[in-house]
């Protein structure tokens, strides 16, 4: 099996990248977007965590298998995520006292 060497200028593009995303994500919470602000963080968190797991867990230059796994990982996270929330929402304390 063949090693792919990535050059030094991605893995500097991709790291000033997290920065910038990093700053965006600091500079947003400064801001009232209202019920847009979880969206916006989330969006932001999840476009940094594809770029680690595709570019520094070299999953992109990977086998087939291996992006399988890791997507079966992010799958199994909705899913807990998902179950947690359903958790959540369902409790009395989140309906307003009167």
């Amino acid at each position: 099996m063949a090693i792919h060497v990535v050059p030094l200028r991605i893995y500097a593009t991709i790291f000033a990248t997290l920065l910038l995303l990093t700053l965006v994500t600091v500079d947003v919470a400064f801001y009232n977007f209202g019920m847009m602000n979880i969206s916006i963080a989330l969006a932001v968190a999840t476009t940094k965590a594809t770029l680690v797991v595709l570019y520094f867990m070299h999953v992109r230059y990977s086998p087939k298998l291996v992006a399988v796994f890791a997507g079966a990982g992010f799958v199994w996270l909705i899913i807990l995520l998902a179950l947690t929330l359903g958790d959540v929402v369902s409790r009395d304390w989140l309906v307003p006292v009167r």
